[in-house]
């Protein structure tokens, strides 16, 4: 897993002067958007998914002791940030964690 360059730019923005190494590879609409996504428990749910490698939603509905419905909607709000992939296989999707680690570039 390679460390995550997260940066926020509201819609409309145009990008300002970054360093090219630290290029924001996820872009966030807000500060508020960014903390409900990277909050405690979705980063302890990514390292979860990095550690344990679990098969289906289902095997890691039984390690988090929440609902597939749940981690469904979570995962898939990770995913279209592009933290989380998602694998179909013939009738399970496999989670796969994408970051665990973050830098924030706040302007």
């Amino acid at each position: 897993m390679k460390r995550c360059v997260v940066g926020i730019r509201r819609p409309g923005e145009s990008q300002g002067a970054v360093a090219q190494k630290d290029v924001p590879t996820v872009w966030f609409p807000s500060m508020a958007t960014m903390a409900a996504v990277l909050s405690e428990d979705n980063q302890s749910l990514l390292r979860l998914i990095r550690d344990k490698r679990p098969k289906s939603l289902t095997e890691l509905a039984e390690l988090t002791g929440r609902q597939v419905p749940n981690l469904s909607r979570t995962l898939r709000m990770m995913e279209s940030y592009g933290l989380v992939a998602l694998k179909k296989n013939v009738r399970e999707i496999e989670p796969m964690a994408l970051a665990t680690s973050f830098k924030i570039l706040i302007d």
